[in-house]
This record gives C-alpha cells, sequence and structure tokens, in this order.
C-alpha cells in the first residue's frame, strides 16, 4: 500500500508576486510618517516655491513652469533611491530581511513587491503634483508626444533611482542610520541638479558633478515637456539633449542592477 503524499503543493509564483505587492503597499501607506515624507514632501515644496517664487523667468514661463519639472524628478527621487535605500536597510537591521529569506517565499517575490510600491508611490506623486500645480498655479501640461517622453523619462528615472537605492541601502550601518546616510546624499543631488533652482545658474563645477547621476538626466527631460523649446538653449549643451537622457538613465539602470548583484544583504553585517 502507497503511502500518502505529504508533498505541499506551493503557490503559483504570479500569486505570491501579487501577494507580496499587497503586503508591500500596505506596509507603506501604514506608516504615516513614510506617507508624509515621501508622498507629500514634494506636494509641500512646490506649493512654497510656487507661493514664494512667482515671477517670470523669460518668454512668459514662470518659475512654477520650471521648477515644475524638478520637483517631479524629485519626488520620483523620493519614491525610488530614498524610500527603498531607508526601507530595506531598516528591514535588513530589524531582521525582517533575514526572516524572510528562511521561508519557502521566491527571493524574487521581495524585490517585486519592493518595485510595486515603487510604481504605486510614483504615480501617485507625480498625479498629486500635477493636480496641485494646475489648480493653484495653472501649468501647462505636457501634450501630445510630449506624454510619451514625459512616460519613459519618468519610467527610466524611476529604474535607475529604485537600484541604486537597493544598492545603497547596504551602506547605512543600521536602520538608525539610514535615513543619515541617505537623506543628505538627496538633498546634495537636488540642489546640484537643478531642483530648487534653474540649472544655468549652478557653477560649472557642480553641474559637472551633477551629470555623473540620474537626477540632473531626469530632470533635464522633463522640462523638455513642461517648457516651450526657446528655453532649451538655457542648458549647458544648448538643447534637451533628449539622446543623451536616455542613454545616461539606460547606463545606470544597468550600473545600478550590477551593484545590487554584488551588494545586497539579507543579513546585517553584525550577524556575519
Amino acid at each position: 500500500m502507497t503511502a500518502p503524499s505529504t508533498a505541499t503543493k506551493l503557490p503559483a509564483l504570479a500569486r505570491v508576486y501579487r501577494v507580496r505587492a499587497g503586503v508591500e503597499l500596505k506596509e507603506f501607506f501604514r506608516q504615516r510618517e513614510s506617507v508624509v515624507f515621501t508622498l507629500m514632501f514634494p506636494v509641500i515644496l512646490l506649493v512654497v516655491f510656487g507661493a514664494v517664487l512667482d515671477y517670470e523667468i523669460g518668454g512668459g514661463v514662470t518659475f512654477t513652469q520650471y521648477f515644475m519639472a524638478g520637483v517631479i524628478a524629485a519626488g520620483i527621487l523620493g519614491a525610488s533611491l530614498q524610500n527603498m535605500a531607508i526601507g530595506i536597510a531598516t528591514e535588513r537591521s530589524d531582521g525582517t530581511l533575514k526572516n524572510l529569506a528562511g521561508t519557502p517565499m521566491p527571493k524574487s517575490a521581495y524585490f517585486v513587491g519592493k518595485i510595486a510600491q515603487v510604481v504605486a508611490v510614483t504615480v501617485a506623486t507625480i498625479v498629486i503634483l500635477l493636480v496641485v500645480g494646475v489648480v493653484l498655479y495653472g501649468i501647462d501640461l505636457p501634450s501630445g508626444t510630449q506624454w510619451l517622453t514625459f512616460t519613459w523619462v519618468a519610467v527610466l528615472g524611476s529604474a535607475a533611482c529604485t537600484l541604486l537605492g537597493i544598492a545603497v541601502s547596504s551602506l547605512a550601518k543600521n536602520g538608525r542610520s539610514a535615513s543619515a546616510t541617505v537623506t543628505p546624499f538627496a538633498l546634495i543631488l537636488q540642489f546640484i541638479s537643478g531642483v530648487f533652482f534653474r540649472f544655468d545658474q549652478i557653477p560649472e563645477w557642480m553641474q559637472t558633478i551633477a551629470a555623473v547621476f540620474p537626477l540632473k538626466w531626469m530632470a533635464q527631460g522633463l522640462r523638455s515637456v513642461f517648457l516651450p523649446d526657446v528655453l532649451a538653449a538655457q542648458e549647458p549643451a544648448g538643447s534637451w539633449e533628449l539622446g543623451r537622457v536616455a542613454l545616461v538613465l539606460t547606463a545606470w539602470v544597468a550600473v545600478g542592477l550590477l551593484l545590487c548583484v554584488r551588494t545586497f544583504r539579507w543579513r546585517d553585517k553584525a550577524d556575519g
């Protein structure tokens, strides 16, 4: 007589991914501090800067119209790089990653869940910023094929910053130091990448440093859809350089993926 099989049938991979994505989204939106800092901080920046810096930069274009591209880029950076780096470092420090690695759940599901969180938060941030910009400051939205440019710049920029955030999470000694490690880096990038100021007003040596990182190129690509072509002359190369924007952001996706593979840890350093 054959003994009954005791093997447990594992759920389909798609279902595991879906469940993990749901867990990540619930965890994020239940943390009030994370929601306020990640989702609302760019909105607060837009409201404050839009109210204070209400002037024309030339050609009938207001500073708020110019700032729209930068604040969206900053919102994407916060939803991806900052969110991932701080969140993963905290989960590594409190043992969450170690526990997940010991379960039957495919490790890929963890990253799928994180990506789903980034996508949801990024989309929500962009939608809120666009609505606030139009309602409060009369921002002119992209039109026609500009939406296609907007989409690929946002997608490539978000992917590059997400992967970079996962890699940067390994730099923090523990979860408590993660915010202090990541936030100053992100703020410096925003100041030198044309988020808070017109990029042509930033010293050239800062522009050179900013050009190494994806935020500058993401902001530049987004400016091309919010500003008239005549303002492209204010860019360092005298044009929007959309081809170079795509090349640099794609290169950062590849570099970020390589860094993730080489640096990601499921355990804290103290655990060996």
